[in-house]
């Protein structure tokens, strides 16, 4: 049964294999199948009160003042009123409980709105309109083009050919290149009849829910026959349906069960480490609170024994207290009431107006709003604030996080001639900008108007007829497996399986070539105006291994000829050695292009003979069709007729990276943050933006690459690895090695490991799905912790997940991840700091992430300015914090030994109210929310600055302990000064000023001056804030002193106001102010002393950057020119990294063929014709 939300009585049992029938709602509803609605929000509106404060009373402190409260309730040991600690503690609990109901109602309000998706629905017969949360499983649903997939679905029909489905998969695995689903061929006969459909009673049986992005197995049952499923026939939700009017798709798993939400991984309850610090630090001064409590308490049982019996009519004992040793168990009671002041509730209201405030200049910088789209960072949890100025790896998405995702046909080779680069009038290469004048391609009616190329040359060697550059661009229209598009005459749109291949194919469409029309058997091409038509005989399609495409086609004029284009360390092998000399003017331009992280491939071509021809293409029908050894037989051809090319030139497209991305990982880097690029691409795409981003470099000693297809494989590669980076490391001496041999089964930490040089690692998903089980996972984690990156590919969300996982758990180190798809949410989730960029792939990373913006390069400023102050800035108040309170609360101990253990307080009853309140919290919030060692741009100058941060140097156990004997010490001199100086001492004209209320005032005015000049000490950046509240904080007390021990207080509030006319009688007394003085100089000259000394003898790395920086500011250095990073290398990528292997077999056999275009017939198109012209403005 279901009672307020919450779920009691029969478990269910873990599904082993999942069974459904089409259509049939009473049969499936048996299995208690989840329906489609999600959930990713933590409370409903039952729950809400009960799980918030259970997370909150995690807080150590927060369960202490619930236990002092009921401490207070009883009088007998109670010397404070109840609601001094009920108030605040109630402010403390709403203020973060409305904080986590304003998040979790942003995530119902998400959940809210995806699952009130219209779809539309099979029931009866007829379509009806759904919301998204009411599908459930056996359901069959229609889709329709651009509509994102509801639920996991079997694909039944659809609108294209042999019910092909085109998709695009961005959300799952970051890729924009549209993917192919096809049904069955039984099921693609039920069309959109919904008559069949209706009728349509399969039964499925499959494999339970699981995270398998791309496995799925299962049977489908129609009328006795059984069919065969895989991946292949299912659409996932997450994806989005492209290109395809229709399709109708059966519901197999829904809502939780999807393979989308498997992935997703569960919503945490994130901490910083500063707060887990807090509650070891709260236990250790509970501990230390006990100890004074038992000293005292014993104290006035032996004090109350020896002296106190005989003082019963002075000071008689409380009712019902009998004996020494009962007032002593009381007592105790009563000073850890009063002594409570050690860890003041104030403490955590203060913690958390930090944290507001510094999340506020997050969302107020301008340095991170993003103009183009109108958005401001944002700081969507303000508890995390700190743990920014600690990060030690970041794990990024590569996909719209670093990447636009956008190609561009940026330069080409040509018969030994380079283009795109552009000359002034002096022959000096200019940089390219938005000022740079384009290319006109109006003469051009079917050119891109998107496409943007500099370099007017090349256009004049198409326009003046140049045969080596038409045949270049001839082939980049005839060699892809580019499908057009056309729905109205002259508007073309490629849907390409790469997005290298649509760049290619729009460059030669912009300079003449354009690629209008395809059937199985022909492509169709407007030559310079004159449409011809090419008959395509084969298709040698790409692999992994070959690294190249090739076609065969036959010109209108009937040349036969073979195009080629691939990685050219592979296509140089082809060459006909004729090409020699062009092979390395060739050589040079590409490596020109490699240096400025282009991605490059060669082009080729062949005329062939007819006779060989028709043996050949007679020989490749043999093998296509071969039962056994079909792979290899075609590989052979291939090989055979790919040979003695004749080559043509080279192209450069640019991935086009966000806007300062390699300089913010060149940024990051000298932070000593390590970053992991975790992808769903490929390998070589993966690396090859991993040089463009300048996260790989030529300079490394090595790149490991990691592929093995078993535990052992992967195993040895991994410590090969680890064996050249550091040999001491397998030594029995090897201090990890020795902790590993000491059985315990909890993990341990392993600390950082220097390799011998700069390396970097690439893993692929399959090795990376071995290396994460537990026998390999710490052998990953030393060999991937030793290098400077790690890019792991084609790994699924969760396997994301596990690796941020993997890392938090071996590695003492603060995790962020980074991403901007769904398929980066549950990486987003597990990571220490989440952080979302709102970009095309919706808006799904936004809504699960701490911290959101525009762009990746904002996350220097977020961690090197806004972290690394938010860091400093806590640390700065929990040290002052600490150390006021101690000094505060031990002149309580302090006195104790002269009041006879009484529990009677040294201050007043209303310093002791307001000195947290009012005396001392607008300083130290002032200096928490103003504070900077240095300025924004200094921090991001000098980005070692953020490296104490990451060593936790600025608020560990030994800070805190020197903060403790340091308010120890001020305690004493706070109480022992006073105390001589008032010891037997009279006034200049003789009276008495030896009294308790004189001492009280004296010892709480030397407190607060003293714990305002120390703040003054703390801080660094004086602003007009911070004088105010220091200098306003000491004008109240005085105000505020002077006001309630007047005459006037006492004749009203007589009970309240005892200390009447003390300020005026003891202040006025110079011997009083020559002990404050005294005191404040004790206590703040070991202080001055012992900073002076350290910065001199023993300086941090942190103190020498900030002296260079203070001697840079006496001579302003120059601004910095802007500068395009770039990097000289030898590596080019390969061709075609997103390229589906496959799809050319799929082209040639016509399945996924439309209808032939209207307007991709034969004839002659002119631009100058008067169908085409158009008006000169």
């Amino acid at each position: 049964m279901s009672l307020f939300g919450l779920k009691f009585g029969k478990k269910k049992l873990k599904e082993e294999e999942r069974q459904l029938q089409a259509n049939n709602r009473d049969f499936n509803l048996q299995f208690e199948y989840a329906n489609n609605s999600i959930k990713t929000s933590k409370y409903n509106f039952f729950t809400f009160l009960p799980l918030n404060l259970f997370e909150q009373f995690q807080r150590i402190a927060n369960a202490y003042f619930l236990f002092l409260l009921i401490l207070q309730l009883i009088p007998q040991i109670s010397s404070l009123a109840w609601f001094t600690t009920v108030v605040p503690l109630v402010l403390v609990l709403a203020v973060s409980g409305v904080k986590d109901a304003i998040d979790d109602f942003n995530r119902h309000k998400s959940d809210k709105h995806v699952n009130n998706r219209p779809v539309q629905v099979l029931i009866n017969g007829m379509l009806k309109d759904e919301k998204w949360m009411n599908v459930q499983v056996g359901d069959i649903i229609k889709l329709e083009n651009n509509n994102f997939v509801t639920a996991d679905l079997l694909l039944l029909s659809s609108s294209e050919p042999h019910s092909l489905t085109y998709i695009e998969t961005a959300e799952l695995d970051g890729e924009t290149n549209l993917k192919v689903k096809q049904a069955l061929t039984v099921t693609a006969e039920l069309g959109e009849d919904l008559q069949k459909l209706t009728e349509f009673n399969g039964e499925v049986k499959c494999e339970a829910p699981n995270n398998k992005l791309d496995k799925f197995t299962g049977t489908l049952t129609l009328r006795g026959e059984k069919y065969a499923l895989d991946n292949e026939k299912m659409l996932l939700r997450g994806c989005t349906i492209r290109n395809t009017e229709w399709c109708f798709g059966l519901v197999i798993y829904a809502g939780p069960d999807t393979k989308l939400m498997q992935n997703s991984g569960k919503t945490t309850f994130k901490r910083t480490s500063i707060d887990r610090l807090m509650n070891v630090l709260v236990l250790v001064i509970f501990a230390f609170l006990g100890l004074m409590c038992l000293i005292l308490a014993i104290g006035n049982g032996i004090w109350e024994y020896d002296k106190g019996y005989y003082f019963q009519v002075y000071l008689p004992w409380a009712e019902g207290v009998s004996s020494a040793s009962y007032s002593g168990f009381l007592m105790f009671w009563s000073y850890v009431i009063i002594l409570n002041t050690v860890v003041p509730i104030s403490l955590y209201v203060s913690v958390e107006i930090i944290r507001l405030g510094n999340s506020f200049y997050i969302d107020w910088d301008r340095k991170m709003y993003y103009p183009l789209n109108d958005t401001p960072a944002q700081a969507r949890t303000t508890t995390l604030n700190e743990e920014l100025g600690q990060i030690k790896y970041i794990f990024s998405d590569k996909t719209g996080t670093l990447t636009q995702n956008i190609m561009c046909f940026n330069k080409c080779s040509i018969n030994g001639k380079s283009y795109g680069d552009v000359y002034d009038m002096s022959g000096q290469r200019i940089e390219i900008n938005e000022n740079t004048e384009k290319v006109d391609f109006s003469y051009n009616q079917l050119a891109d108007p998107k496409f943007a190329f500099y370099d007017h040359s090349l256009v004049e060697a198409v326009k003046l007829g140049d045969v080596p550059t038409h045949r270049f661009f001839r082939l980049l229209s005839l060699c892809h497996t580019v499908m057009p598009e056309e729905k109205k005459e002259g508007n073309l749109v490629y849907q390409a399986q790469s997005p290298d291949e649509g760049a290619l194919v729009t460059a030669a469409r912009n300079f003449g070539f354009v690629f209008r029309a395809r059937t199985p058997e022909t492509i169709t091409v407007v030559e310079m105006g004159e449409t011809k038509v090419y008959k395509l005989l084969a298709i040698l399609d790409f692999n992994n291994v070959r690294k190249r495409m090739s076609v065969i086609v036959r010109s209108p004029e009937g040349d036969l000829t073979l195009y080629c284009k691939g990685a050219d360390t592979i296509l140089y092998e082809l060459l006909h050695s004729s090409c020699d000399s062009l092979k390395e003017e060739t050589t040079e331009h590409l490596n020109e292009f490699a240096g400025e992280a282009l991605r490059t491939l060669v082009v080729a071509y062949k005329n062939l003979d007819e006779d060989y021809f028709q043996d050949w293409i007679r020989r490749h029908h043999e093998a296509s069709t071969a039962l056994e050894g079909r792979e290899e037989k075609l590989s052979e051809l291939y090989e055979e007729i790919e040979k003695d090319l004749m080559l043509l030139g080279a192209t450069a497209i640019e991935d086009k990276l966000q806007d300062g991305v390699p300089q913010t990982i060149e940024t990051l880097a000298k932070a000593n943050i390590k970053i992991w690029v975790l992808t769903g691409d490929k390998q070589e795409t993966a690396m090859n933006i991993g040089y463009s981003c300048n996260l790989l470099h030529d300079d490394m000693e090595d790149v490991f690459i990691i592929e093995g297809h078993t535990s052992d494989d992967v195993l040895n590669e991994l410590r090969n690895a680890r064996k050249k980076m550091k040999p001491d490391s397998f030594l029995d001496s090897d201090e990890i090695n020795i902790q590993f041999e000491k059985s315990s089964k909890n993990p341990k930490i392993i600390p950082d490991e220097q390799a011998n040089g700069v390396y970097g690692l690439v893993i692929t998903g399959h090795s990376l799905a071995y290396a994460l089980e537990g026998n390999l996972e710490v052998e990953l984690v030393r060999t991937a912790c030793m290098c400077k990156v790690v890019i792991c590919c084609r790994v699924t969300p969760l396997q994301k997940a596990q690796v941020v996982e993997l890392v938090k758990k071996y590695k003492k180190a603060v995790t962020l991840a980074i991403g901007d798809g769904a398929n980066d949410v549950s990486m987003i989730k597990t990571a220490h700091i989440g952080v979302g960029i709102s970009g095309q792939e919706g808006m799904q990373a936004v809504l699960s992430s701490d911290f959101s913006f525009a762009q990746f390069r904002y996350l220097q400023r977020l961690l090197l300015v806004h972290g690394r102050w938010s860091y400093i800035r806590m640390c700065k108040f929990l040290k002052y914090f600490f150390y006021k309170n101690f000094a505060f609360t031990l002149v309580h101990f302090w006195y104790g030994f002269f009041s006879g253990f009484s529990a009677q307080t040294v201050y007043d009853e209303w310093f002791i109210t307001l000195y947290n309140l009012v005396y001392t919290s607008l300083p130290v919030l002032g200096m928490s929310l103003f504070d900077q060692d240095v300025d924004d741009r200094w921090s991001m100058l000098f980005p070692q600055l953020y490296v104490p941060g990451q060593q936790n140097l600025y608020f560990n156990r030994m800070v805190f302990v020197k903060c403790m004997l340091q308010g120890i010490y001020s305690s004493l001199i706070l109480f022992f000064i006073p105390y001589g100086a008032m010891y037997n001492t009279v006034r200049s004209d003789g009276k008495a000023i030896a009294d308790y209320q004189s001492f009280a005032l004296m010892a709480q005015t030397c407190l607060l001056i003293v714990v305002s000049v120390q703040i003054g000490l703390d801080t660094s950046y004086w602003t007009v804030v911070n004088q105010f509240f220091i200098w306003g904080s000491l004008s109240v007390y005085f105000a505020i002193t002077f006001t309630m021990y007047s005459d006037g207080m006492y004749l009203i509030f007589t009970a309240s106001f005892p200390f009447v006319g003390t300020a005026r009688n003891t202040l006025s007394q110079p011997n009083v102010w020559l002990a404050i003085f005294l005191s404040i100089t004790l206590c703040v000259l070991p202080v001055v002393g012992f900073r002076f000394l350290k910065a001199q003898l023993k300086p941090t790395p942190s103190d020498k950057v900030l002296l260079k920086i203070k001697e840079a500011k006496k001579r302003p250095p120059p601004p910095s020119p802007k500068r395009r990073l770039r990097r000289t290398s030898t590596r080019r990528s390969g061709y075609a990294f997103s390229h589906q292997h496959g799809f050319g077999a799929l082209i040639m056999s016509g399945r996924n063929m439309r209808p032939k275009s209207p307007f991709a017939t034969t004839g002659t198109f002119s631009p100058n014709s008067d169908k085409y012209k158009h008006k000169v403005l």
